[in-house]
């Protein structure tokens, strides 16, 4: 087991400007991004290079506009209401999935409208990019010791001992002194281990996600059928490692185990569920020899 390195918040600096790892992930992620849908583009009939940087632009907008919002109106929205101007600080992290997923829909809508495309041709193209940006800022979650799993008693190599969550640990070894067996000493505080749910979800959400989703948009499929995929993946990754990150404080668990991060992904798994069944029902196919 190990203790979270705490790395420097800043990743570099040149005088007075100073980059966040957190926003040297994202910028990963938007190159990766532009990248991957700038070589599907070359593969593709009615796709062009100022297409992809339209959409990888309006994309962008989309994830930090709604991942910001929704991070803060679903995570935060007490802090908000003490402290509005906390919606801008996204140098500390702090971003929402499903607020930054509804955020690039709306940005896919209107980029489909500019270019006279079906919507599910537009997220078709471009959803197999998406997972290489829950891998970076997963990876960000991780080097800012935010989000940091469950405590475990199973002894696994892996487990951490975050400082970042000293508070937290503290509160459970009053609560619970059983916990103590399982304590260490770190400076002033005492520290649990926990599961380091971040990488957990880097390796399910971002990397597997996108070996899958990419090896299924190789080949022709049904319109629709791509997103659906991607809905599915993330949602059961995301689904099944909740049962390994540590709740919202303050969140009472629904049923006395779902997390507010399962509730919220629920409907993406159903509408994926629903979208995967219409897909191949229709059979509309975008490219390929079936393509009308």
């Amino acid at each position: 087991m190990m203790i979270h390195p705490q790395f420097d918040p800043i990743a570099l600096s040149l005088g007075p400007i100073q980059v966040h790892w957190y926003g040297f992930m994202y910028l990963l992620a938007f190159v990766a991004a532009y990248a991957l849908a700038w070589y599907r583009s070359s593969k593709r009939e009615g796709w062009t290079t100022d297409m992809v940087s339209d959409l990888v632009f309006f994309g962008a907008l989309g994830v930090i506009l709604g991942g910001r919002i929704g991070y803060v109106l679903l995570y935060q929205f007490d802090e908000f209401l003490a402290n509005p101007a906390y919606l801008f600080k996204v140098w500390e992290g702090g971003m929402s999935f499903h607020g930054g997923f509804i955020g690039v829909a709306l940005a896919m809508i209107y980029f489909a409208r500019k270019y006279k495309k079906p919507i599910f041709t537009v997220l078709d193209f471009i959803v197999p990019c998406v997972p290489t940006g829950l891998l970076f800022g997963r990876i960000g979650n991780y080097i800012n010791g935010e989000l940091w799993g469950r405590v475990s008693d199973g002894g696994y190599n892996w487990l951490t001992y975050f400082p970042q969550a000293a508070n937290a640990d503290s509160a459970l070894i009053t609560t619970n002194p059983a916990l103590q067996s399982l304590m260490i000493q770190f400076e002033d505080s005492y520290l649990l281990p926990r599961h380091p749910s971040q990488l957990y979800e880097a390796f399910a959400e971002g990397l597997l996600t996108f070996i899958i989703v990419w090896w299924f948009s190789s080949k022709p499929r049904p319109r629709m059928a791509v997103s659906a995929l991607f809905m599915l993946c993330y949602g059961i990754s995301r689904f099944t490692i909740e049962f390994f990150r540590q709740p919202d404080e303050g969140y009472q668990l629904i049923f006395g185990w779902m997390s507010k991060g399962q509730l919220y992904t629920l409907p993406m798994l159903i509408f994926g569920v629903i979208l995967m069944v219409l897909a191949y029902r229709r059979q509309q196919y975008d490219w390929g020899k079936y393509a009308a």
